[in-house]
């Protein structure tokens, strides 16, 4: 099993910057795809970002590009999502994945392990 615990979502007007932390601890060794996903209320869960751990390439979806970046520290099993020039659209519960299928980093059925979700609130 693979524990995924977020922190860092919080208020911020528009323009500004948060970064999100999503710390792993158990059996890592098989997740090879980090994603975050975000959700509003009567929404789907919608992809936001990835990152392959093998390739150590990163994705992102197009309304973020450019204003979001995906990272990790290995040493301490986390994996980062800052994000800069917020806008009240961005404003969601925010949810770090963990899995191993890579070739689905940009859907749910890619990811295995869940963090609880962490809200992020954009005002304008």
């Amino acid at each position: 099993q693979v524990q995924l615990v977020e922190s860092g979502g919080g208020l911020v007007q528009a323009g500004g910057s948060l970064r999100l932390s999503c710390a792993a601890s158990g059996r890592t060794f098989n997740t090879y795809v980090r994603g975050w996903f975000r959700q509003t209320p009567g929404k789907e869960r919608e992809f936001v970002a990835a990152l392959n751990r093998r390739l150590g390439s990163a994705y992102y979806t197009n309304s973020v590009k450019g204003r979001f970046a995906i990272s990790r520290d290995d040493a301490n099993n986390t994996v980062y999502l800052q994000m800069n020039s917020l806008k009240p659209e961005d404003t969601a519960v925010y949810y770090c994945a963990a899995g191993s299928r890579t070739s689905l980093y940009d859907s749910y059925l890619g990811y295995n392990y869940w963090g609880q979700g962490t809200q992020v609130t954009v005002s304008s």
